[in-house]
């Protein structure tokens, strides 16, 4: 039938293409510095790529990987060569050995996995508890042992800091601590702490220490009385066959090194958060030593918008929805029809999909990650695939068993094989519920494919994900409107298919 064969001869291509670029995204002769996905991750990021691009180094930069198991997790699949990290998170989070507090230490550690620690930046970046200075003084807060006879406060804490064990779980015990944290995304919980003289939705948050917004908003920081959090140096967390690799730019590297002070750290965030500087601009003029200028906020949401990442992240996204739709037609149409007629199959197979549809999207990428040795498009790809399955397979199973049983037997009758009833008979009459549900996936997955950043894969996602680090609704916008008009023109390409082929059949009649 023909629109099956252009169907999969489009997965086919998609695929292909998709695979390719892969490959050629990351070529092995770059050096490829990850990051997380918070503000000073991403001007380290920078800060790193630039140094080792004035050595003469190709540089593949991947900043907003997401959390320390993901962004470890493709330094150890050897998706990247490097990333900024903290000595704390080393050893508390990673090593799992909260008594290692030196450099040599975790450098001693670190060596059977084939990764080293090295160029401590000069700046300690610690967790930290900090409220509102006028709730904090009406309740005669100062220290952390302060929370304990507070049992009502609403603490938002981000998911990471929830789950760490030098974090939430820690900081309970040591403490005694009775409240129970709401989840909230670091880039979000200043705006839930409210202003003085507005309501509050939460009345304690996490904060790194060299946040932009702590003396800005003139928050109180809670004394860590019981000394419960370790240091957390800002340095390089390597793959050892870097400096082999790469020796020029390893040697500049070494230069970086105490140049960055707790003081000047916090004053990049700022002109991030707080001036709405290009994270480039900001490492450009900080290797120059010369101030960075703001954005003017005028301009700043057009000149986002249509900023000139624009066509990239276009491509990126629309290849990850094409190539992802056209393999789950690929896969659930001939699996759907294998199973349409027959109950307990259908049963099985749709219910089983279902349950994937339910996975939620980080674990399943962390999954894939694990599985694949790799970040990129490929787990994007699948993790892509997989969600939009169900309105596929679905959609065929309820088409082909609206197929009148009648017509199937006076095909048979008329000495038509299995293949030929499908071709002629079932998959036609069957075609606008299948092609329904492959509609119902497109929109879907165009949705979807924003997570496809968290793993470096690109897309508008990338725009959504700096936005949230930096809780800069601009830029939050500038990624979720292309993303809407991207489906919009699908569903109007799906309409205006439909409205073809009506014609078509029609003028046939």
């Amino acid at each position: 039938m023909t629109w099956l064969r252009w169907g999969l001869l489009a997965a086919w291509l998609a695929l292909a293409g998709a695979a390719g670029a892969a490959g050629a995204a990351g070529p092995q002769d770059s050096l490829r510095v990850g990051g997380k996905r918070f503000t000073e991750a991403y001007v380290l990021v920078e800060v790193l790529a630039q140094t080792a691009e004035r050595a003469g180094a190709p540089v593949r930069r991947q900043g907003g990987l997401g959390n320390t198991a993901i962004v470890y997790a493709a330094l150890q699949a050897g998706s990247i060569d490097l990333y900024p990290e903290y000595t704390g998170t080393i050893a508390q989070e990673i090593l799992k050995r909260p008594d290692l507090k030196t450099v040599e230490e975790l450098r001693a550690a670190l060596a059977p996995l084939g990764l080293g620690v090295a160029v401590p930046l000069g700046f300690n970046n610690g967790y930290a508890l900090a409220m509102r200075e006028d709730r904090a003084a009406a309740l005669q807060l100062a220290s952390l042992s302060d929370l304990a006879r507070q049992p009502g406060l609403r603490l938002g804490l981000s998911h990471e800091f929830i789950g760490r064990a030098d974090g939430w779980p820690g900081l309970r015990q040591r403490y005694g601590l009775p409240q129970q944290p709401q989840g909230l995304d670091h880039g979000l919980a200043y705006d839930a702490l409210g202003k003085p003289g507005q309501a509050a939705q939460v009345d304690v948050i996490d904060i790194y220490t060299t946040d932009a917004k702590i003396a800005r908003l003139g928050l109180r920081v809670l004394r860590d009385d019981a000394a419960h959090f370790p240091r957390y140096d800002a340095v390089l967390l390597y793959r050892l066959d870097v400096p082999q690799r790469f020796p020029a730019a390893w040697a500049a590297l070494q230069d970086l090194q105490g140049s960055l002070d707790e003081a000047t750290m916090i004053a990049l965030n700022a002109r991030a958060e707080l001036d709405g500087v290009p994270f480039e601009t900001i490492a450009r003029e900080h290797l120059a030593r010369q101030p960075a200028a703001a954005m003017t906020t005028g301009s700043s949401f057009w000149s986002r918008l249509f900023g000139p990442d624009l066509l990239r992240l276009t491509g990126q996204h629309l290849g990850l929805v094409l190539a992802s739709v056209a393999a789950a037609v690929a896969i659930g149409v001939p699996l759907a029809t294998l199973v349409a007629r027959h109950a307990r199959w259908r049963g099985l197979l749709l219910g089983a999909t279902g349950v994937l549809q339910t996975v939620p999207a980080l674990a399943l990428l962390a999954v894939l990650i694990s599985w694949l040795g790799r970040i990129g498009t490929v787990p994007a790809l699948l993790a892509l695939t997989v969600y939009a399955l169900l309105p596929v397979m679905r959609n065929t199973c309820t088409g082909l068993a609206g197929v009148p049983q009648g017509l199937v037997l006076a095909a048979q009758a008329l000495g038509l094989t299995a293949w030929q009833r499908l071709r002629h008979v079932e998959w036609p009459l069957a075609a606008p519920v299948i092609v329904a549900g492959i509609r119902t996936a497109t929109s879907i997955t165009v949705g979807t494919a924003t997570i496809a950043a968290f793993i470096g894969a690109g897309g508008y996602g990338e725009r959504i994900v700096t936005g949230l680090a930096l809780n800069d609704r601009a830029l939050l916008l500038a990624g979720a409107l292309p993303a809407a008009a991207l489906a919009l023109l699908f569903e109007a390409a799906f309409a205006a298919a439909a409205l073809l082929s009506a014609r078509r059949r029609r003028l046939a009649g």
